[in-house]
């Protein structure tokens, strides 16, 4: 349940504003990034880890921010935000819980 919330919640993982997930009871899902219905079926969970932690290993263009890459690695960032994630170990690894279970 914890990682469903950070998964759709605006201000945290926002997932939504770049993927469809099996959550009818939000709107506006993105379509910029493929569906994540099903993913733990194309996925393992490693690999999913990979991709919430830094998605530019397998894409460097990529738009998807890297949820536990430094902000520090980044350029032009505000002084108060070098050297923190935009999400902690622990969220990190609630999101990946809930997408495990989308088979």
């Amino acid at each position: 349940e914890q990682g469903k919330e950070i998964a759709f919640d605006r201000k945290k993982g926002n997932c939504l504003a770049c993927h469809q997930l099996p959550i009818p009871e939000e709107d506006f899902h993105g379509n910029l990034g493929p569906p994540l219905s099903g993913i733990a079926s194309r996925q393992s969970t490693g690999m999913i880890r990979l991709h919430i932690v830094d998605q530019s290993r397998f894409n460097p263009e990529t738009v998807m921010p890297g949820y536990y890459r430094p902000f520090g690695q980044l350029h032009r960032v505000a002084a108060e935000f070098r050297g923190r994630t935009y999400l902690s170990a622990q969220e990190v690894e609630d999101v990946v819980a809930y997408l495990a279970t989308l088979k």
